[in-house]
């Protein structure tokens, strides 16, 4: 008795397919790609936060989380009047640094670079300024003793100073029952 040729093509494919899974068993579970210290030194950043301007009034809500297998942190920041944006972070081995990629509901784009720097993470970058100029930026995330985390912003003015832009203070959110 002959089989019809498409049967065997499928009694093969169904072959291939089920030695799949057992290859990939018999190898063991595949290697953890951001699992270094390097990998997890901005982990302080990761929750539910109010965030608070220097004023000690409520500018917005961010949430950081650890996505993509914990390589990624993405960020999601609102704030009450409609503005928001989101980041995504993430130690780039390669490079031996922090990467950060910022966008915005105004079309903004900020991308930043650094490291860890005695406990702080530091990361710096360029934008086109809106006279047209290059403008620096260097943000500093601080984690504080009580658990909360300063976001100090600075930029450099027409002149070249650097200015603050920002400086708030991140408070965890209550953790739900």
């Amino acid at each position: 008795m002959t089989m019809p040729r498409h049967s065997l093509t499928h009694l093969a494919l169904l072959v291939l397919l089920a030695a799949v899974p057992l290859q990939a068993q018999g190898q063991g579970a595949p290697p953890v790609p951001c699992n270094s210290a390097e990998h997890r030194q901005f982990d302080f950043w990761l929750g539910e936060w109010e965030v608070f301007g220097a004023d000690g009034k409520r500018v917005g809500s961010n949430t950081i989380a650890s996505v993509y297998g914990g390589c990624v942190l993405h960020e999601q920041y609102a704030t009450p009047r409609g503005y928001s944006g989101a980041s995504f972070n993430l130690y780039d081995a390669g490079r031996g640094r922090w990467h950060q990629t910022w966008v915005d509901n105004t079309g903004a784009l900020l991308q930043l670079d650094g490291g860890l720097v005695e406990g702080r993470m530091v990361l710096e970058g360029t934008a086109p300024g809106a006279d047209g100029s290059t403008v620096r930026h260097r943000i500093t995330w601080t984690p504080n003793p009580d658990g909360s985390v300063r976001q100090l912003w600075e930029s450099t003015s027409a002149s070249g100073e650097w200015t603050v832009a920002f400086d708030g203070k991140y408070v965890r959110k209550p953790e739900r029952p």
